[in-house]
């Protein structure tokens, strides 16, 4: 294992190497080329040949280099650990906002994504990258606790009256506390034709974080359980992370029964009178 992690850190020390081995594994180039698409100087290509043939990565023919099939193992795997710490390294600061029960959550979906998350002496920047992505799109469908905070609840509510096309997701208790927050405009967005909301009883991860499918995008946001703080953003516009999401999506979708305005305004008029509080 030791001199394997001599290996790595060979590499690791130098961008230059690893420069080289990416090039080759597109195509074979003479020493020239390698020194034109890697920026290194000629003297520092000639060490990087020289090191890379000494371990049997890459060989000469006819005036060109090109990877082994040693070199191309080499390099596929440690491009694959540099991309892996790469993506850890960006998450690193939300890991534990993402999910754990949304069924086929792999981190390497969010290799790519943009990350929000409240920074020092500015707790806003999640807020702000949601109402980015809610005036950026035409639809959106989602889930879960994604939008609970009434920052983000004014555009969202804002938009659907202007047009947008909405369906989401709720547990009950959510929407109760987002209606309970602006009746009248709540009452306004839930009540247009391009806005379809659902109840489900048992959504995945709904103490933590929501799903949202945008035109472009898809994001995770999470949520502080007790405070219902917006603390990450998450997005990504990856191909494979939208496929994964729709079909979470669609999952809890055929579970999901529809929403009654008149059968959620009777359950809670019933809970009223269970507490004793006198009819509004």
């Amino acid at each position: 294992m030791d001199d394997a992690i001599l290996d790595i850190e060979f590499l690791a020390r130098s961008e230059h190497r690893v420069a080289v081995l990416e090039a080759l594994s597109e195509d074979a180039f003479d020493r020239r080329d390698l020194c034109d698409v890697t920026g290194a100087s000629n003297p520092t290509v000639g060490r990087i040949i020289r090191d890379l043939e000494d371990r049997g990565w890459i060989v000469r023919d006819d005036g060109r280099y090109e990877l082994t099939l040693l070199g191309e193992f080499v390099t596929e795997r440690f491009v694959e650990l540099w991309t892996g710490m790469a993506t850890a390294r960006t998450l690193r600061s939300v890991w534990q906002w993402l999910p754990r029960e949304m069924e086929g959550f792999t981190v390497d979906l969010f290799a790519d994504a943009e990350v929000a998350s409240p920074g020092p002496g500015y707790p806003y920047q999640p807020i702000e990258r949601v109402t980015q992505l809610l005036e950026s799109t035409d639809a959106i469908r989602g889930f879960g606790t994604t939008l609970y905070k009434s920052g983000n609840l004014d555009v969202f509510c804002r938009r659907a009256i202007d047009g947008m096309d909405v369906e989401y997701i709720y547990a009950p208790r959510i929407l109760r506390t987002i209606v309970a927050w602006n009746p009248e405009l709540t009452a306004e967005a839930l009540a247009r034709e391009n806005c379809t909301i659902l109840l489900h009883d048992a959504l995945p991860d709904d103490d933590r974080c929501g799903l949202n499918i945008m035109d472009d995008r898809i994001g995770i946001c999470g949520h502080d359980p007790e405070s219902a703080q917006l603390e990450a953003v998450i997005d990504t516009s990856a191909p494979e992370a939208r496929e994964w999401a729709n079909e979470v999506y669609e999952e809890y979708r055929r579970e999901a029964r529809p929403f009654d305005p008149d059968e959620f305004l009777r359950t809670d008029r019933s809970r009223d009178r269970e507490l004793g509080v006198e009819p509004r």
